[in-house]
């Protein structure tokens, strides 16, 4: 038998948040009834894009429940950026820690809450492009991949704490052994030190933004018939426009949010947030 924190048998035995938000604008489901968890996250986003209420529904165990109880009491009056920074490993230090075979269940409350916050925002989650690897659980392999990199997971045993893959018919175990060495791999790699600026002015960071864009970002898109213009920099909030190939490509979000933003993220500023307008 697993032992619980006094926080967890709480959150278990009296969860907070229960239910949907009425005229919620931000909804994230992850899991199914057949693999044994779900959770449905409803949250209610104001203008500023801050979190103003947050419920959930879930199907599963005890961690699985406190899991997502205290999540919608952690993202209460959170922004949206504050949000997206949430782990897993922040939701199980705030139950006291969990069981690891239960890790799964903080992992869970932080895709509901990635899935909503896409929804929010009308973009494809990136961990669902990925390939499956375990289809008992429907698992990809990007899902796995960060699990492996974030919680420096060794064995499959521990991808299965983490994220239930390979806890099924097995099939998928030699498949994720290949994906710690490849994950194991990128680590070995040199490290670049972080040579980006603290803090600075707004024409350095438009400055450095360009910079990229014309470096790295704009001849990429340009080999597939592709290319991107700055249009406006406001805050954190970066406004580009996809032309050629790009604009009319079904994956655009995907594009902006996985590679654009990503890159600047990177090597300009990590709380930057790219947005597609017109010019």
């Amino acid at each position: 038998m697993w032992e619980y924190t006094d926080e967890v048998k709480q959150h278990f035995l009296t969860p907070k948040n229960v239910g949907e938000v009425e005229n919620s604008n931000a909804v994230g489901e992850v899991g199914s009834l057949a693999c044994g968890d779900a959770l449905k996250l409803t949250l209610k986003v104001d203008e500023n894009e801050i979190i103003t209420d947050a419920k959930f529904q879930t199907f599963g165990c005890a961690s699985a429940i406190a899991s997502s109880s205290v999540l919608t009491e952690i993202v209460k009056g959170m922004s949206l950026a504050q949000a997206a920074k949430v782990s897993n490993e922040d939701i199980a230090k705030a139950l006291g820690g969990l069981p690891k075979e239960k890790m799964h269940c903080s992992v869970m409350g932080r895709e509901a809450l990635e899935a909503a916050i896409a929804d929010y925002r009308g973009v494809i989650l990136p961990m669902a492009e990925g390939e499956v690897v375990c289809e008992c659980f429907g698992v990809t392999d990007l899902e796995v991949k960060r699990a492996i990199h974030e919680s420096n997971l060794q064995t499959v045993e521990e991808i299965t704490n983490f994220t239930k893959a390979g806890g099924g018919c097995g099939k998928c175990h030699d498949r994720l052994e290949q994906l710690i060495k490849e994950v194991r791999q990128d680590f070995s790699q040199p490290i670049i030190p972080d040579q980006r600026p603290k803090r600075m002015t707004n024409i350095q960071k438009i400055k450095l933004i360009e910079d990229v864009l014309e470096r790295e970002i704009r001849p990429t898109l340009r080999k597939d018939g592709g290319d991107i213009e700055l249009i406006d920099v406001d805050g954190d909030f970066v406004t580009v426009s996809l032309r050629g190939s790009c604009s009319s490509c079904l994956k655009s979000q995907t594009t902006l949010k996985e590679y654009v933003e990503k890159k600047l993220r990177e090597q300009v500023l990590d709380t930057l947030v790219v947005e597609e307008g017109k010019a």
